[in-house]
């Protein structure tokens, strides 16, 4: 593949990570009040939430959000024991998530202005 061919697929990947990112914190922002307690559907929430997070932190840093994806592995290993305890999140795990859910709005932000794209 030409280099030029490889930056125009990157461009276009790129592209579609940064519009979904906007998305995918405010879903995770919102699941918040769902990942404490022991309620039915708790351990679920986590998992699908850990599941999200995951994905920004491999797919980040391969498509030039590098602080994005650190911000993310930050949140993900807070995430890491609950979701394989199958458990709800503590009172510190939550507040942990909330910090680092503000940082990675913060990263999310800078590498997409980095790129050339709005925040929305």
């Amino acid at each position: 593949m030409e280099p030029d061919q490889f930056a125009e697929r990157l461009a276009i990947i790129r592209k579609r990570f940064a519009a979904k990112l906007v998305t995918r914190i405010s879903d995770t922002e919102a699941a918040l009040p769902t990942l404490v307690g022991d309620a039915p559907g708790v351990a679920e929430a986590v998992a699908t939430t850990h599941r999200c997070i995951h994905e920004l932190c491999g797919i980040g840093p391969t498509v030039g959000f590098d602080a994005t994806g650190r911000a993310a592995r930050t949140m993900e290993r807070i995430l890491l024991e609950p979701c394989r305890t199958q458990r709800g999140l503590t009172a510190e795990e939550i507040a942990g998530l909330r910090a680092g859910l503000e940082d990675l709005c913060n990263a999310a932000r800078a590498d997409s202005a980095a790129h050339g794209f709005v925040w929305e």
